[in-house]
């Protein structure tokens, strides 16, 4: 419109110029005209040696230069020439109609071909609404921000604009007056005549619009291109500084809202509106993705609910861009080092208060405080520390972090750790293919978004991830590219289009849905988050490289990165979270059909609830452990305790002292040894046995079945529980030395008070005699090897060795024979003997072969004729009591073996004792702790709670609590929408 203004003006000007000249000598050319005010004055013509020559830089041709100008005959007049009036009128009538024709088909056509070339040009444009998310909302929300009405009403209308622009009547009539006239107003109308040509370009055709044919000198084309590159550079800047002018009233009012809501959150938390509140739909998500990370790895249900991968080289910056979009610094701090060993979700959402807590603790820690800030890194150090087994440098298991502060954009991030080339020392040797399964693990589901963080300040040719990334999504279609330290890169880059090329995604292998560039730091780690943001902002306000439209401003600062970021998570979310839930809708179905019909009369119980089953009857088995009666204790006990003691008895004890010679040496010598025995080895031996007897109690109630009650499936758990108790159980230190005491009370009596004593004595002899007797047969019987009837009937024969050996046998049985009070001891000379013996009759024997002999043959005599005097002493009651006077009967091993079974008998009774009282409860507590430990320890479960049964059933809670997760997730979001 101001442009026709001008125009209209333009022809007027003309005019008036027209008008004025008749009164001066000489005249304007045609060509510095309007085209309009040329029309009406071409009929003048004019001499060529009175028109003045002006240069022009381009000369405009019209479809009115076309037209025959003729020469008309000038008659001179007092002021110049005037041409003749030869019916001028009408030719410029039919002139003037014939332009009216040649103006209104130039117009028609000229409006034609530039809707046409307006539509080409359009369709050319491509389909920028895929790219929307990453301009920010906040950028189409303006308008509830700015009130542009306002600033329409206050702007000017063009009545008010056409009052501001000069009188240019006025300034003919002033100009005519100046001597310098044809000078200054021949540039004035010019610029005009420019004005209205661009105008006339604007609405003709190609053909039939008028066209430059002058370029003009190479000064003009010089200024021209300075002049255009100043004002091109001027725009740029004050884009720029308009778009950071609105950028700081957007943050001033997003701070303002960010103050009003967590004025409204504290409200809710003091109850003054008295209304529960809702979970966020971010932590009910986190919570879906929780449940998921639960599973066993035997569970092969993919998961594919969306998340935001963080992805990158080492040291790349993928930590420090999750600090900025958290706004805290929050993670561990290394200086090239690996610290991220193992994958960290973080669950951002908003609150009123800048907090973080982990998943299984309650404990908040506060972001603002710097206290609670190194505590979380170093529980943050720690838990990884943990998740890291014996021998590994990282672990896949998940670290689960909650975030939540004001102005929180919702979304959940998986820090992953870093992508390295080459494995250092002190690296596990798969420490490179762990990170890589780990990483593909994680960007392999489809719904996933990768946020690929890459290093601006090294070269790109060093760079790993992109490779990595490129195989996973070759598309492009859920990446978004991350160039971080760009203050290093425009330092130290001697090109910057390399930048450029990078954020246009022509430089790397991969193709990404959008481009950012942030700056996070100084490399300074005490910097606070406020500090790198302001730093961030000033770094790219001064960047030549948004100056220079190298960088757009939406592609800069990890503000607008988290937007996009939070955007593009909240979509894949939308698009995808309710398939995932008719997924599991599906897997549902299939397990409850297969339990149906693999467990139809079985209750559905998980492995909690299995472990509660089980603990239940192992604390029932403890408790009936204290029920078993006092004689079973003490038989058990007794038999054990002779079992163990008995060959140092036989071996040690009597058979030495039946060496002797008479009674009293008999007595001593037992009596010796028995104190020495008792001091050392008895009251050890006995605790041990006890020990041992409460273990196979304890035992035989965990491991017996129960009939048709019993469930093999807690065998598992109950072996674990028995070897861990017994493990942790310690027996009484002080019960040891109460029972030596007693112990050597009961081995010092004598006194048989009765002759059923007597007879049990003497029965408890024979069967230890026959028992020892049975053992030396079998001795012998190995050594000589089977005897003719085992030849004949099982077809058996002896090696040459048992040949040795029974040859050997039957000369030492010989010698017995003819002294049956032989000592225990073969002298040198009868080894002699015995072996010229056999020399004699063709059988080479060692010395020790002999002895090894001897002592078997002598053992077996020695206990048969213990026996025999043991059968003597049947009636030897009666002569205890004189005390062996007036008889040759004398049964002082039958006194010992009362001595020892008493001591037994005792024994028993005073470790039934304290286990009944003492050990047995000891023993029910360590149960206890065990069980409470193992149902603190998931793994402890898993290992020993194991089949298909349990793992269905497992299956089942977990795809029924997803399930009502997300469908509590989907209708919360549909709500929201």
């Amino acid at each position: 419109m101001w442009r026709l203004h001008r125009a209209a003006v333009a022809c007027e000007v003309c005019q008036s110029l027209v008008k004025c000249s008749s009164g001066i000598k000489g005249s304007l050319p045609l060509q510095k005209l309007h085209l309009v005010s040329r029309s009406i004055y071409s009929h003048h013509p004019t001499l060529k040696l009175q028109r003045p020559q002006f240069r022009t830089s381009f000369q405009q041709f019209s479809s009115l230069t076309n037209l025959p100008l003729r020469k008309l005959k000038l008659s001179p007049i007092k002021y110049g020439y005037q041409p003749r009036r030869n019916f001028w009128p009408a030719r410029l009538a039919a002139r003037l109609l014939k332009l009216r024709y040649l103006v209104l088909g130039s117009a028609v056509g000229g409006g034609y071909t530039a809707k046409k070339t307006f539509d080409q040009w359009k369709d050319m444009i491509p389909d920028l609404s895929d790219y929307k998310w990453i301009v920010p909302d906040i950028v189409w929300e303006i308008d509830e921000y700015v009130d542009f009405e306002k600033i329409r009403k206050a702007l000017p209308n063009s009545e008010d604009l056409a009052k501001l622009a000069p009188d240019f009547d006025k300034i003919v009539e002033s100009l005519s007056l100046l001597k310098d006239f044809f000078t200054t107003g021949h540039k004035l109308v010019s610029e005009v005549i420019g004005a209205s040509d661009l105008l006339l370009l604007l609405g003709s055709s190609g053909e039939t619009a008028f066209r430059a044919t002058d370029r003009g000198s190479e000064s003009d084309k010089h200024y021209r291109k300075v002049s255009d590159k100043e004002k091109i550079d001027q725009l740029q800047e004050e884009l720029l500084h308009t778009q950071l002018k609105y950028q700081r009233i957007l943050e001033r009012l997003e701070k303002e809202n960010k103050e009003l809501r967590k004025l409204v959150l504290q409200k809710d938390d003091k109850g003054i509106h008295h209304r529960k509140l809702k979970k966020s739909l971010i932590d009910m998500y986190s919570e879906v993705l929780d449940v998921l990370s639960d599973y066993d790895a035997s569970y092969n249900t993919q998961d594919h609910l969306p998340r935001v991968v963080v992805v990158g080289d080492q040291s790349a910056g993928k930590t420090s861009v999750l600090e900025m979009i958290a706004q805290a610094r929050i993670f561990p701090r290394g200086s090239g080092e690996m610290m991220t060993r193992s994958p960290v979700k973080v669950t951002l959402s908003e609150g009123p208060h800048h907090v973080a807590l982990f998943k299984d603790s309650s404990r908040e820690f506060d972001l603002t405080k710097e206290e609670d800030l190194a505590a979380l890194r170093h529980e943050i150090e720690l838990r990884m520390r943990k998740n890291v087994k014996e021998g590994c440098t990282v672990s896949p298991e998940t670290i689960s972090l909650n975030v939540k502060g004001p102005g929180l954009q919702r979304m959940v991030l998986v820090d992953l750790p870093g992508v390295i080339n080459t494995v250092t020392s002190g690296m596990a040797p798969d420490t490179k293919e762990t990170i890589f399964s780990i990483s593909k693990a994680y960007m392999q589901n489809p719904n996933a978004i990768i946020l690929c963080i890459q290093d601006g300040s090294v070269d790109a040719e060093r760079s790993i991830v992109t490779d990595l990334v490129s195989q996973m999504d070759p598309h492009g279609k859920r990446t978004i590219f991350v160039l971080t330290k760009v203050d290093l890169a425009e330092k130290n880059v001697a090109s910057p289009s390399r930048i450029q090329q990078i954020i246009e995604g022509k430089l790397f292998p991969m193709k990404a849905l959008g481009y950012f560039a942030v700056v996070t730091g100084k490399g300074n780690s005490s910097e606070s988050i406020e500090a790198i943001r302001e730093y961030e902002e000033e770094f790219f306000e001064n960047s030549k490289l948004l100056k220079t439209s190298m960088l757009k401003a939406h592609q800069v600062t990890t503000r607008n990165l988290s937007l996009a970021v939070s955007d593009c998570f909240w979509k894949m979310v939308r698009e995808s979270v309710e398939q995932q839930a008719d997924s599991f809708k599906a897997t549902r179905f299939n397990l409850e059909t297969e339990w149906k019909n693999n467990y139809p009369r079985l209750r559905e119980l998980d492995r909690n609830e299995l472990f509660e089953k089980a603990k239940n009857e192992i604390l029932d088995e403890v408790i009936s452990l204290s029920q078993v009666t006092p004689k079973h204790w003490e038989e058990i006990l007794q038999q054990s305790l002779w079992e163990r003691v008995s060959t140092h008895v036989i071996e040690n004890i009597y058979l030495p002292a039946a060496q002797t010679m008479n009674s009293g040496t008999f007595n001593t010598t037992v009596d010796i040894k028995l104190k020495q025995w008792t001091d050392k080895q008895l009251p050890n031996k006995a605790v041990e046995v006890a020990w041992e007897t409460l273990q196979e109690e304890f035992s035989r109630f965990m491991t017996e079945p129960k009939g048709k009650e019993h469930d093999d499936i807690f065998d598992k758990l109950k072996e674990a529980v028995k070897e861990e108790s017994i493990k942790r159980h310690k027996w009484n230190d002080f019960a040891e030395d109460s029972l030596r005491v007693i112990q050597h009370n009961a081995l010092e009596d004598r006194s048989i008070s009765d002759k059923q004593q007597w007879d049990a004595a003497i029965y408890f002899m024979e069967e230890a005699l026959q028992a020892r007797l049975k053992d030396t047969e079998n001795a012998i019987e190995n050594m000589v090897g089977p005897d003719w009837k085992k030849r004949w009937l099982y077809w058996k024969n002896r090696t040459q060795e048992q040949c040795v050996h029974n040859e050997t046998k039957n000369e030492l049985e010989k010698m017995l024979k003819c002294n049956e009070e032989h000592p225990a001891y073969l002298a040198s000379d009868e080894i002699t003997t015995v072996r010229k013996n056999l020399e004699s009759r063709g059988v080479e024997v060692d010395p020790s072969l002999i002895k090894d002999t001897w002592h078997q043959v002598y053992r077996r005599h020695f206990l048969k004729t213990a026996l025999n005097h043991c059968n003597l002493c049947r009636r030897g009651f009666y002569y205890y009591q004189r005390h062996f006077v007036d008889s040759e009967l004398e049964c002082n091993d039958v006194v010992l073996f009362w001595r020892i079974q008493r001591m037994l008998a005792i024994t028993a009774n005073t470790l039934r004792q304290q286990l009944t009282n003492t050990e047995v409860r000891r023993l029910e507590k360590n149960v206890k702790e065990v069980l409470e430990d193992f149902a603190e320890d998931s793994e402890k479960k898993v290992k020993l709670l194991t089949g298909k049964r349990v793992q269905l059933a497992e299956d089942l809670k977990k795809v029924r609590e997803i399930q009502e997760k997300l469908d509590a997730f989907i209708e919360a979001l549909h709500q929201e929408k």
